[in-house]
C-alpha cells in the first residue's frame, strides 16, 4: 500500500494547499462491495500551525464492476443528504483525473468504530435487531419524504413522470440481462412479460430512490445506533416503493421473509415507513415492485457471472452472487409468478 499512500498524500496536498507535513497511515482495503474498490486510511497534517487528523475512505472505480454505476450521482447523494441529518458520511472530494490514482475516485469521511451486519449471517444484529430495524425503516421513510430539488439531489438528473418510473427501471434492467446473460433465463423472461402486462399505479411521489437500501449497506455501533447509510451508487429519482420492495426482498431475509433483513416484522416495518415518509403503501403497486426487484437482483447476479467467467475480474465477490443469489432469486420469482397465475385464474 506504500504507492497508494504516497499518491494519496500528493492528492491531498493538491486539494488542501494550506496543509503541510501530510502523512497517510493505516491504508487497508475493505473487503466486499463490487461496484467500487474501498479503502480506509488516516490522514494527518498541519494547518495554521495546528495538527489535524482525519480518518477517511477512498472509493475508487474498479477495473471491472458487478454493475455499472455513476460516481457523480453517488457523490451527489451524500452531498445532498449529509446536511439533512440523515446519517451519511460527509463527502469531501470527487476526482476524475486518472493521473492521481489511475482511475476516478471519491474521498469521504470515515465513520469509525462501527460494523456492517452481513445479510447472510444467521443473526446479523443480535440483541439490537429491533432497535436497528426501527431506525432502518425510519431513515428509509425520511429518504422518501425528502424533496429532491430542495436538498439539491436532482441537479442534472431527468425528472421521470409518475407513470413512467416503472418503465424506466424495467427497461434498464432488461437491457442488462439482454447484454450479459450467458445462458437462457426463462424465469427472468417470464417475469419481464408479467411486469409489462401489469404496470403498477403511478408513483404517488417522485422521490430519491437509494437503489440498494438493504441489510449490510449501513454501519452501526456497539449500542445499536445506525451511524452511516452507505452505497448510494445506484441512487436515482423514482417511485419510493422501489426501495421498500428491495429492502424487504427475501434474499436479505435469509429464509425469514416475515422479518425483512431479519430485523423487525414486516407489518411494523411498513407502518414505520409510512409514519416517517408521510406516504401510504399501495399493496398493488408494492407487489409489482417486489416482482421487479427480484428481477433486478437476477440482472445484477447475471452481470456478475459474466464479469467473472470472462476473466474481466477474478474477485470471488463476483462469483458468489452468480451462484447463490441467482438461485435464490430464480426461486423467489418462480414462486411469485405461480401465485400471480393462481390469482388470475380465480
Amino acid at each position: 500500500m506504500e504507492d497508494i499512500s504516497s499518491r494519496l498524500a500528493a492528492y491531498l496536498a493538491h486539494r488542501i494547499p494550506a496543509a503541510s507535513d501530510i502523512e497517510i497511515t493505516g491504508v487497508s482495503r475493505i473487503p466486499g462491495g463490487a461496484s467500487r474498490e474501498t479503502y480506509r486510511f488516516v490522514a494527518t497534517w498541519k494547518e495554521s500551525g495546528r495538527p489535524v487528523r482525519r480518518p477517511l475512505i477512498l472509493r475508487r472505480d474498479p477495473v471491472s464492476s458487478l454493475i455499472e454505476t455513476e460516481r457523480d450521482i453517488e457523490f451527489n447523494a451524500y452531498r445532498a443528504f449529509h446536511p439533512t441529518g440523515l446519517p451519511v458520511p460527509e463527502p469531501l472530494y470527487i476526482e476524475t483525473d486518472v493521473k492521481w490514482l489511475d482511475r476516478p475516485f471519491i474521498i469521504m469521511e470515515q465513520i469509525e468504530n462501527c460494523v456492517a451486519g452481513s445479510p447472510f449471517r444467521l443473526d446479523p444484529y443480535g440483541e439490537h435487531a429491533e432497535k436497528i430495524g426501527k431506525q432502518f425503516w425510519f431513515h428509509l421513510g425520511k429518504i422518501a419524504a425528502a424533496d429532491p430539488e430542495a436538498i439539491g439531489f436532482e441537479t442534472g438528473i431527468e425528472l421521470p413522470a409518475p407513470d413512467e418510473c416503472w418503465r424506466i427501471e424495467l427497461d434498464k434492467w432488461e437491457k442488462v440481462i439482454d447484454e450479459d446473460e450467458l445462458v437462457p433465463q426463462p424465469v427472468a423472461r417470464a417475469a419481464i412479460r408479467w411486469l409489462r402486462r401489469n404496470p403498477p399505479p403511478p408513483a404517488q411521489k417522485i422521490s430519491v430512490v437509494h437503489g440498494d437500501y438493504r441489510s449490510g449497506n449501513f454501519l452501526h455501533d456497539e449500542a445499536g445506533d445506525i451511524r452511516a447509510i452507505l452505497d448510494w451508487e445506484m441512487a436515482h429519482l423514482g417511485d419510493p416503493l422501489e426501495d421498500i420492495a428491495w429492502a424487504a426482498d427475501p434474499l436479505w431475509a435469509f429464509e425469514h421473509p416475515d422479518k425483512p433483513g431479519r430485523m423487525i416484522p414486516r407489518e411494523e416495518a411498513f407502518a414505520l415507513w409510512e409514519e416517517s415518509s408521510g406516504l401510504k403503501i399501495d399493496p398493488v403497486a408494492l407487489r409489482w415492485w417486489e416482482v421487479f426487484n427480484s428481477l433486478k437482483g437476477l440482472a445484477i447476479w447475471i452481470s456478475s457471472g459474466k464479469e467473472y467467467q470472462s476473466g474481466a475480474s477474478t474477485d470471488p465477490i463476483l462469483a458468489m452472487p452468480s451462484w447463490y443469489c441467482t438461485d435464490v432469486h430464480n426461486r423467489v420469482l418462480a414462486s411469485r409468478l405461480a401465485e400471480l397465475s393462481k390469482e388470475a385464474r380465480r
